[in-house]
């Protein structure tokens, strides 16, 4: 039986993001900011390229006007980021996410 040798920063990552969606226009857009970061980071340290590429665009989107809007849209893409498995899938996920947002 082969085990997910991800699947501990998966989980975390998915209740890090379900922490976002659950407190939605509750969070500033400083906290939505430092939570993406914090999803950023932990991407970073465990070698998740696409997942940290699309988590630091996130944190940038934070900070701007229609942040609620383009945070959500980016999380609606974490799963496919997880499962990304070349370089240019972050460049396809980000051109995705800038026609939703655009």
């Amino acid at each position: 039986m082969a085990t997910d040798p991800l699947a501990k920063v998966r989980n975390e990552i998915g209740l890090r993001v379900a922490e976002i969606r659950d407190a939605g226009p509750r969070l500033s857009p400083l906290d939505l900011y430092a939570r993406m970061d914090a999803i950023r980071q932990l991407a970073a340290v465990n070698g998740l390229a696409t997942l940290e590429g699309l988590a630091r665009h996130s944190t940038q989107l934070a900070l701007l006007p229609g942040h609620r809007v383009a945070v959500q849209t980016c999380l609606e893409h974490v799963d496919e980021a997880l499962d990304s498995e070349t370089e240019a899938d972050c460049s396809t996920i980000l051109a995705a996410l800038a026609i939703r947002l655009h």
